[in-house]
């Protein structure tokens, strides 16, 4: 189930990995403005992190950002089925 305006969603934001070379990485949110995205050390150190990101480059897939740390989100939008 997705998201939609509750108090979770504001804080994160949709963008389009733009440019992947390592250290770092250039994402584009909904508005244009271009953003660097904060990797950990543990991210920097993984090149299995590196050649996700290139895909996800390739493929033109929008992440979900922390809107103000500019970091990548684990968790998507996705968020568990109310009962």
């Amino acid at each position: 189930m997705l998201l939609d305006d509750g108090k979770t969603i504001k804080n994160i934001i949709a963008a389009k990995i733009v440019k992947v070379a390592y250290p770092k990485v250039i994402a584009q949110d909904e508005l244009g403005e271009l953003i660097t995205i904060n990797t950990s050390e543990k991210q920097q150190d993984d090149p299995l992190f590196w050649e996700s990101l290139k895909n996800i480059l390739h493929a033109q897939l929008w992440v979900p950002v922390g809107r103000h740390f500019h970091q990548l989100l684990a968790l998507d939008w996705i968020a568990p089925v109310a009962e």
